[in-house]
């Protein structure tokens, strides 16, 4: 590694393993670490040891050597942990999931060998198969918990990050339609990202999966895949192919290889897409911004631009408050204002399918009645759901003339 300071790093957080990746400024792109020194081993397994003798936790294939040959207590399902609020018992101590989640993000960072993590960190991007509230509440504590500041870290889910890895490639792998066959031992989905030019700025979308069952036998699974292959591909005309997950061989994918390559198609394989993904993100989101004429339409971002009208020092003006584009759990804003004959406070929305401005008001039932201009809340919008807002309105007061009443409005809004 030859990265020691603004480093941009990628983590897979997988149900069942994980991954490490840095953004390499020399080579200019993401690169793994391995899980073994001198090794080209970049998969550990997402679970947690905690060591009885030195009263500490190590990660992946070193907790899984100090359970079995240790004592050390497993903890499995990491993942699962973390989907949920219950606290954990570890050797008859309760934990809260964050917590341990914590020390698994401690145990994966530390492969990167750098001092000063904090400090010499620019961004870490966690990418997650989906995202709940409960899994980015627990991230947002186990950052905070290791000193991270909300600006040094981000969350994404795996269509994000295959978004950002696909348009981060050579153009030509991505100015048509690109295929995503993700694999499973069971099954195998294929999802479809489509660049719509007409738009501007251009709308990209990941279309729903569709998803098949595939035979345990190596023949059958190559007859029923080379089917999928075919129906799902159809006429269309595509830039590349990408192919994801444990369940996919070249062994004894001999027939359906074939047809993915049918008409020189490039076709990709491997496990490192969303690790490399969630890298390319943080470049390009805090340094690079080559895709500013592009606007990924995922189910986990805001599609509505809020804003207020008010006067800003002494002039009439429009304050943004949130901007479209944005991930659910990265949308939320807070200012202060005073009311200036009204009870009501009035927010102006567009939306990427409805670009015309409407109007939406908020009724304060109760609110103290003073003077004009002499009733000063404090405002503040955060999405707890890719569509609900939850909008709180606090009274301030106005000095010593008139103390807060200490009333609280809370509403949540669909915009």
């Amino acid at each position: 590694m030859n990265e020691i300071r603004d480093l941009i790093v990628g983590i897979d957080f997988g149900r069942e393993y994980s991954q490490i990746c840095y953004y390499d400024r020399k080579g200019e792109e993401p690169r793994s670490l391995s899980m073994k020194v001198g090794g080209s081993q970049y998969e550990a397994p997402t679970c947690l040891c905690r060591r009885t003798e030195q009263k500490d936790y190590c990660v992946g294939l070193e907790a899984e050597y100090f359970a079995r040959e240790k004592g050390g207590i497993m903890i499995h399902d990491l993942y699962g942990i973390c989907e949920k609020k219950d606290s954990v018992v570890v050797e008859g101590q309760e934990y809260e999931p964050w917590e341990l989640l914590a020390e698994f993000l401690k145990g994966i960072l530390k492969f990167l060998g750098i001092t000063e993590l904090v400090k010499n960190t620019k961004c870490i991007v966690v990418t997650l198969e989906e995202l709940g509230n409960i899994q980015v509440e627990n991230f947002r504590k186990a950052f905070s918990a290791m000193g991270f500041p909300e600006g040094k870290y981000m969350l994404q889910d795996y269509g994000e990050s295959f978004y950002y890895y696909a348009l981060s490639q050579k153009r030509e792998t991505w100015n048509r339609s690109v295929a995503w066959y993700a694999f499973t031992p069971e099954n195998v989905s294929f999802r479809k990202l489509t660049l719509n030019g007409s738009t501007k700025p251009v709308s990209v979308k990941l279309e729903e999966p569709v998803v098949r069952a595939l035979p345990v036998n190596d023949e059958e699974r190559d007859i029923e895949f080379c089917k999928f292959v075919q129906q799902t591909l159809g006429r269309d005309l595509y830039s590349s192919i990408q192919i994801t997950g444990r369940g996919f061989s070249q062994d004894w994918a001999g027939q359906s290889i074939k047809i993915l390559c049918y008409q020189k198609r490039k076709v990709f394989y491997g496990n490192n897409l969303f690790a490399k993904g969630a890298c390319a993100a943080g470049k390009e989101k805090l340094e690079d911004k080559a895709l500013k004429g592009y606007r990924f339409l995922s189910d986990s971002l805001v599609m509505a631009d809020v804003g207020m009208e008010m006067r800003v020092m002494g002039s009439p003006a429009y304050y943004p408050l949130i901007e479209a584009g944005n991930n659910w759990y990265d949308c939320k804003a807070s200012c202060e204002l005073i009311l200036d004959n009204t009870e009501e406070l009035v927010f102006v929305v567009s939306t990427f399918d409805r670009p015309e401005k409407r109007r939406v008001g908020m009724m304060l039932p109760g609110i103290p009645r003073r003077p004009n201009k002499t009733t000063r809340l404090y405002l503040e919008l955060q999405y707890i759901s890719p569509k609900e807002c939850k909008v709180t309105v606090k009274d301030l007061g106005f000095g010593e003339l008139f103390p807060s009443c200490g009333k609280v409005w809370t509403e949540t809004v669909e915009w």
